[in-house]
């Protein structure tokens, strides 16, 4: 009985042990914070239109989730386009993980309408940076250290 007790308490530390080793990643790296990535093209001419209506809006909505914990930082990055078809600036917000993506909507929206205001006005705005930017995409990307 203490040998088929002994083999069994073997075996399952075997296991364990094993799925352990398994489950370690090898990966070269280790993740960190993710980041949203809005990549925006201003009109000719129209790059401090732009940077003043971002420092009304942006910056006050990115301001009230970083103090309510929403996100940890936010980053607005200048430059010149390397083509006409490139972006000039780069809106960036970062978030712990993907797990705060998780009822994102639900947390943001009364910021926006206490900022910005009814949906209505917040249609309004969008509409009036169209005149002075385009959109050119939007990306998700974890920040990665490396081993």
């Amino acid at each position: 009985m203490k040998k088929l007790l002994t083999l069994t308490l073997t075996l399952a530390t075997s296991v364990a042990f094993s799925s352990l080793a398994r489950a370690q990643s090898d990966a070269p790296y280790t993740e960190g914070p993710v980041w949203t990535i809005t990549m925006v093209k201003t009109k000719p001419g129209m790059s401090d239109d732009y940077l003043k209506m971002l420092a009304k809006i942006y910056k006050a909505t990115s301001d009230e989730a970083k103090k309510q914990g929403i996100i940890m930082d936010y980053k607005i990055l200048l430059g010149d386009a390397s083509s006409p078809h490139d972006f000039d600036i780069l809106l960036m917000q970062e978030f712990k993980n993907m797990a705060a993506f998780d009822g994102l909507r639900d947390k943001i929206d009364p910021i926006d309408s206490k900022i910005i205001g009814t949906a209505d006005m917040q249609r309004q705005g969008s509409v009036k940076r169209m005149e002075v930017r385009e959109i050119l995409g939007d990306k998700t990307m974890r920040e990665i250290t490396l081993k």
